[in-house]
């Protein structure tokens, strides 16, 4: 499975301690105009929760880690290969290039949407704008409403958010929509990654546009048959690498449009 990590760019404020050097082991390296990155890291494929680490890419192409790691929630489901009928958060490599909030701009260089009752995101698989923004007063939206859900009306956990590019460049109906990266408000969501609201705000305020700036999410186990060698080895007297011999078998998409590699039900339905 995958990892996801947040990159920060260079510049980094006082805030972000400097640790480090290299991306983990198993990690895709990033298209090379990427300069800031995120990884969003889960100790199995299952669990509910993992570690945020922000990297950025210095003059001399390697990576170092600039911020502490934070523990996030993800889908109830874990990460990995999902669908509209699962709250599984996706696994993959996928841009981070705009927010949204019904909050004011906290000070973003990406664009940012402020949101009310009238902005949607489309769950709604039968429609044209099936995982796309749209904006209608309800009632009177081109899409089954019941499959959507009202950015402005989701509560807090929308205050600020980062929408995660995962099947936005040529959406695939059914296999997920809504993705992001939002504030923890205290409430479980069907596939997001939730993070602490100072944590949302920091990445807002980092984060910018000209350094091509992605997300990569997944989780450190490896199949069950990679667990049975890694058993004869040790066995054998032979080093297991843990968490790099895991991430070091992780397939991660990095296309313009990964999201075919994994999907998941967004944000929306059961997650409130």
């Amino acid at each position: 499975m995958l990892l996801a990590a947040l990159v920060l760019s260079a510049g980094c404020s006082p805030a972000f301690a400097q640790s480090g050097s290299g991306l983990p082991p198993g990690v895709p390296e990033p298209p090379g105009g990427t300069s800031q990155l995120v990884t969003v890291l889960a100790p199995t494929a299952r669990g509910t929760s993992a570690t945020m680490r922000a990297w950025q890419r210095g003059q001399s192409g390697s990576w170092r880690q600039v911020r502490r790691p934070v523990r996030v929630r993800i889908g109830p489901d874990g990460v990995g290969e999902a669908s509209e009928r699962s709250r599984r958060t996706p696994a993959g490599s996928f841009t981070l290039v705009e927010a949204f909030g019904r909050a004011p701009d906290p000070g973003t260089r990406l664009p940012y949407r402020r949101v009310d009752e009238r902005d949607w995101w489309v769950s709604d698989t039968g429609s044209s704008a099936y995982n796309t923004y749209q904006r209608c007063r309800p009632g009177s939206c081109p899409f089954d409403e019941r499959a959507g859900e009202n950015l402005g009306r989701a509560g807090p956990s929308y205050d600020h958010a980062l929408v995660i590019g995962y099947n936005t460049a040529s959406p695939s109906p059914g296999a997920g929509s809504a993705f992001f990266l939002h504030v923890d408000a205290g409430v479980e969501s069907a596939g997001c990654v939730v993070v602490p609201r100072a944590e949302v705000l920091t990445l807002l305020r980092w984060l910018e546009p000209g350094a091509q700036p992605r997300i990569t999410i997944g989780s450190t186990e490896p199949p069950a048959s990679e667990h049975r060698s890694g058993r004869r080895r040790a066995r054998s007297g032979a080093s297991v690498g843990g968490e790099a011999a895991a991430l070091s078998r992780q397939r991660v998409s990095t296309g313009a449009d990964p999201g075919r590699v994994a999907g998941s039900q967004g944000c929306h339905g059961s997650r409130r």
